[in-house]
């Protein structure tokens, strides 16, 4: 049955906005009446998607609109707890439906409701709304049907939303603090450097006497800044622009990542974040029961970093010529050696599932012990180099003092 977005005045003359099930527009607004509703909107949840064509001719519409990571986990624990229970599939999405609180989520799950009382599978009808279920959602969905373990692989894919979710929420927390403190120190840099510099050295610009070496470089740097800040910062957002629409070129955004994995520390970090994020991926596929080549091309796609990406799809090929898993992953040079030996062990004793899980939990701990290491060097080291700079003008605003004190 369609859904519809209405938009309606109550009894109190108050506008009111929902969303119905109705067979027709017609039918909407007898419902809308029988709530004592008089409707001024009527339109299809379904204005905002991309129009394909499926397989058969038939026609079915993409949501450009996706969920949260929090909204998308919690609809699968409950999905997966109802279906535990017992309920029909079709019952358990209506269910849901009216537990979610957001009109976007729930025009989003009662369409997939639509696409399984139509007969399709619950993953062909995620599977319509890509913005929405990715291909592991879908491909996990589908071992769980055709293995009659949906629910169980349901709770699977909310925890690993969840650890996810937490992941990235850890990383941005972590990385919030240093950034307004890195903000603040410039803006407080600038605006010395802007107001209250130039008022102090104009002072002794009028004595027609050789300023220090240190005040001459901080009037050109106050000056530079005063007259030209403006220019550089214009400068710097048209540069952020262009390099944004460079890195749309898949050749120039591969070399950008190649570089990245190439830095010292950061570059550190992100192998460090793709491996656990692969592994973690990989580890619910093949428990789920996702054949492991199947597998491997799936979690290449859930990587940020293309050079991995492309050493993961190297290595899928390796697998399908017959050679082992982490004979494929060692070949890459991107792996490290304590994991490629564990997915051995795993491989040989037949708990690869259970050892990829483990190397994601180890490289989760890992970028957690950098983050904290670095946040850690962080702070002093952004104090040493605010105490520099401060350094630096107070001593370029006194050295013309001291020097006019001893002319006098």
């Amino acid at each position: 049955m369609p859904v519809f977005n209405y938009t309606a005045l109550n009894s109190d003359g108050k506008k009111t906005r929902g969303i119905i099930e109705a067979d027709n527009e017609r039918h909407v607004r007898k419902q809308l009446r029988d709530k004592q509703l008089v409707s001024l909107t009527i339109e299809t949840s379904q204005t905002q998607k991309n129009k394909q064509s499926n397989n058969q001719g038939s026609q079915f519409f993409a949501f450009r609109k996706s969920i949260s990571a929090q909204d998308l986990a919690l609809f699968t624990r409950q999905l997966a707890t109802l279906i535990q229970a017992g309920l029909p599939l079709d019952e358990a999405l209506t269910a849901v439906s009216q537990q979610t609180q957001k009109s976007s989520n729930k025009s989003i799950i009662l369409a997939v409701r639509n696409g399984v009382l139509e007969g399709k599978t619950l993953s062909e009808s995620f599977a319509l709304y890509p913005n929405v279920f990715n291909t592991l959602f879908c491909s996990m969905v589908a071992s769980g049907e055709s293995s009659g373990d949906l629910g169980e692989v349901l709770i699977r894919l909310a925890d690993y939303t969840e650890k996810r979710q937490q992941l990235r929420q850890k990383s941005l927390i972590a990385l919030l603090y240093p950034t307004i403190l890195s903000l603040v120190a410039i803006a407080v840099v600038t605006g010395l450097l802007t107001f209250v510099v130039p008022k102090i050295i104009s002072q002794f610009t009028t004595l027609n006497q050789d300023l220090p070496m240190a005040t001459q470089w901080l009037i050109l740097i106050s000056d530079g800044i005063k007259n030209y800040g403006i220019y550089v910062l214009i400068t710097i957002i048209i540069l952020i622009f262009i390099f944004k629409n460079l890195l749309k070129i898949k050749h120039f955004k591969f070399q950008i990542h190649q570089l990245l994995l190439s830095l010292p520390s950061f570059g550190k970090v992100i192998l460090g974040l793709n491996i656990a994020r692969f592994t973690r991926t990989l580890s619910i596929l093949l428990s789920s029961g996702v054949p492991l080549l199947e597998g491997l091309y799936i979690s290449a796609k859930v990587l940020n970093n293309l050079c991995l990406q492309d050493a993961i799809n190297s290595a899928a090929e390796q697998v399908h010529e017959g050679h082992s898993l982490n004979r494929a992953l060692a070949e890459t040079n991107y792996f490290p050696p304590i994991m490629i030996y564990m997915i051995a062990n795993g491989e040989k004793s037949g708990e690869l599932s259970q050892m990829l899980e483990r190397v994601a939990d180890n490289q989760d701990k890992e970028f957690e012990t950098l983050m904290a290491m670095a946040l850690g060097l962080f702070e002093p080291l952004l104090i040493l180099a605010m105490g520099a700079i401060v350094l630096f003008i107070v001593s370029a605003v006194l050295l013309p003092i001291f020097e006019l004190n001893t002319l006098i």
